[in-house]
């Protein structure tokens, strides 16, 4: 079994197994932390999981080029449908849950908003749980910290993926809360230091994990990959 995780910059991820390559919040055209050409990414699924351009700018491009399934609310998936021609989408709300050829993912709430590019609305936002190979992987996106984050780790996470940004998303502080909450084996930060109302340091993110929490904080730099 392998399982890798590889962070773009920004939210956006590519959570690959042996047989299956997800990505997540596809963001790189824009993306001023980000080196990769949308054009030579390479995926089997994309999973969005709010509507704002930071987390869909790609989504269509690389999903029409490659003919892929977009999995993502209802909202987003109908507008991806009628305004982009993606043709292979899967409606889902928060709460619900797919299985795929992957696994299954299961939509968990997130406090946020989700306005879509054109300013349409872009239904509620989402954090994502997948369970690949047996692992459960979570990735809480956009949010503020919420204490139902403590049902969430009931079901014992390997990996955790918290945004440290601020502003627009829990700050170190509340990640480090989350990370406790949560209880995953290894953690890793996310959503920050694309522009300067979001820089964070992140190995001070990191030393606060390994003093306060159980966890296992893992950095990466953009274009990195992390095996589990």
């Amino acid at each position: 079994m392998s399982i890798k995780l590889t962070w773009f910059g920004h939210a956006t991820w590519m959570l690959s197994t042996t047989r299956h390559r997800i990505l997540i919040d596809p963001f790189f055209e824009q993306n001023p932390s980000c080196s990769t050409d949308p054009a030579d990414v390479e995926a089997d699924f994309i999973v969005v999981s709010h509507g704002h351009f930071d987390h869909v700018a790609d989504c269509a491009a690389i999903a029409n080029r490659l003919n892929i399934p977009v999995l993502a609310n209802f909202e987003i998936a109908t507008w991806l449908e009628k305004e982009h021609a993606v043709k292979h989408c899967i409606g889902m709300n928060v709460g619900g849950k797919t299985e795929q050829e992957f696994g299954s993912l299961k939509l968990t709430p997130a406090l946020h908003s989700s306005q879509l590019p054109d300013g349409s609305y872009g239904g509620v936002a989402a954090g994502l749980l997948f369970r690949v190979d047996n692992l459960d992987f979570y990735f809480a996106c956009d949010t503020a910290l919420f204490s139902d984050m403590k049902l969430i780790g009931e079901i014992g996470l390997e990996v955790a993926i918290l945004p440290i940004g601020d502003v627009y998303t829990m700050g170190i502080e509340d990640s480090v809360t989350a990370t406790q909450w949560l209880k995953p084996r290894i953690v890793f930060p996310t959503h920050y230091n694309t522009w300067p109302p979001i820089a964070q340091d992140a190995n001070e993110w990191a030393d606060f994990v390994r003093g306060r929490t159980g966890a296992k904080p893992v950095v990466l730099q953009p274009g990195e990959t992390y095996e589990i």
